[in-house]
């Protein structure tokens, strides 16, 4: 009788537990009990409270004087139809609304809202003062370490969901 071996049994024992820690933590920035006070806190409650994907599509619309919905799209990693849903939502709420392409008449641009950049300021103003409040628990030189490991693990993430997706289409 042969036994079948996993790709997880090549894995070392301490590595499955670091990989069992960070998800847990992960979840636990994703749905602990803080998070849903946290995204209070940060995004705000009553009627100007925004979503997260809200603010998403304002940290781009802030920088830049309009942009095409395509741009939306990519920026926030997203298909065209989803940034569409997005965008009309922001412009529900009055935080964008659909300008003129300069030169191009029959091309619609979406741009921010005076309303939307003081929305987008707020909530920036509360997410950076969590983000130092947090860091400040940490030295100097772990806040750097935090940072770049952060930054690499994020990167990480993408490249292993983009490798997933590839198998998936091969076979």
């Amino acid at each position: 009788m042969s036994v079948l071996k996993t790709q997880t049994d090549s894995v070392a024992e301490t590595d499955l537990e670091l990989a069992m820690r960070v998800g847990i933590a992960w979840r636990e920035l994703r749905r602990g009990a803080v998070a849903g006070n946290a995204r209070d806190v940060v995004y705000g409650v009553g009627g100007s409270a925004i979503e997260p994907g809200q603010m998403d599509a304002l940290d781009l619309l802030v920088t830049v004087p309009s942009c095409r919905m395509s741009e939306i799209a990519e920026y926030l990693h997203i298909d065209p139809s989803t940034a569409t849903r997005a965008v009309q939502r922001l412009i529900k709420d009055n935080l964008a609304e659909h300008v003129e392409h300069e030169g191009d008449g029959r091309v619609v641009n979406i741009a921010i809202t005076e309303r939307g950049r003081r929305i987008h300021g707020e909530v920036a103003e509360r997410r950076r003062n969590i983000l130092l409040r947090v860091l400040s628990d940490f030295s100097e030189d772990e806040r750097q370490q935090f940072t770049e490991l952060f930054e690499r693990f994020t990167a990480s993430i993408d490249t292993a969901v983009t490798e997933t997706i590839r198998k998936r289409r091969r076979h």
